[in-house]
């Protein structure tokens, strides 16, 4: 029947997107899409980091000229030994700066695939199936009967399709950032190099560190939501077919908007609770 395989269809459409999530979450950048966006943005990493040792050096002279009162200053060996120091360690960062932020991820992954692991749930533990109640109801309706159902079944399909790939969206959106942050992530660094210009690096290495840490508060997410909808919504057996239908879909749909709105916020919670 059309309506069974519509609300099907839409549920297919789900479990195969929260599948995704939770594969996309425990898999690195490198291997993403066999590793082509990665070779490219490591690329253009390795280009802009030329751009960046010459910024360096302009950052650490600017930074010289506004902290020190003269040149004479440079000629004491503590100041000296300071500002080589200063220097040496931004020289560093720049140059190192993707190993840096690929140990970073590490951890992040490795805190990810706790939780998964302690948690005890799996990709396949919250898959939404339609309950054999419903579909018997479904097919006990008559034609007219049936007209408000398609209605129900309709808009509903509709509605957990769009939660589906705006899930899936936002998860997307956190790889590609990474890739963003990656491919960039000279320029920022270098400003390390003067005391000025230190807080743009520092505010580059926050908002990455958010960036990955997000991957920990979905699947937080996803453990709640798994947990709080591992039950079937209930449907009560003397209702009408549309009655019994309505109920699934809205308490249904209500589940997935929890989910998808602690996907979405994942970003403001990171910075709420770590300050980042």
């Amino acid at each position: 029947m059309w309506i069974i395989d519509n609300l099907n269809y839409a549920l297919r459409v789900w479990n195969d997107k929260l599948g995704e999530l939770w594969s996309l979450l425990t898999q690195s950048p490198e291997t993403f899409k066999g590793g082509e966006v990665w070779n490219i943005m490591v690329n253009i990493h390795g280009a802009v980091r030329a751009i960046a040792l010459a910024l360096l050096v302009l950052f650490f002279l600017v930074g010289v000229i506004k902290t020190m009162g003269s040149f004479a200053e440079l000629k004491r060996p503590e100041v000296a030994i300071k500002v080589f120091i200063r220097f040496a360690i931004a020289k560093a960062v720049v140059t190192y700066g993707l190993e840096l932020m690929m140990a970073l991820l590490s951890i992040v992954q490795g805190l990810i695939s706790t939780i998964m692991a302690s948690s005890g749930i799996g990709n396949n533990s919250s898959a939404a199936v339609l309950p054999d109640e419903i579909v018997t109801a479904i097919n006990n309706t008559g034609f007219f009967e049936s007209i408000p159902l398609w209605a129900v079944t309709l808009i509903g399909g509709l509605f957990i399709t769009v939660l589906s790939f705006i899930m899936i969206m936002s998860v997307y959106g956190r790889f590609f950032r990474i890739y963003l942050y990656t491919a960039l992530a000279p320029v920022p660094l270098s400003t390390f190099a003067g005391e000025p210009t230190q807080n743009i690096g520092k505010s580059f290495l926050k908002s990455y560190c958010a960036v990955c840490l997000e991957g920990a508060v979905i699947v937080l997410a996803c453990v709640i939501f798994t947990v709080f909808a591992s039950s079937p919504p209930a449907v009560d057996p003397s209702a009408a077919a549309v009655t019994q239908v309505w109920s699934y879909v809205g308490e249904l749909i209500f589940n997935m908007l929890i989910l998808v709105g602690a996907v979405k916020m994942a970003d403001r919670v990171i910075k709420e609770m770590f300050g980042l």
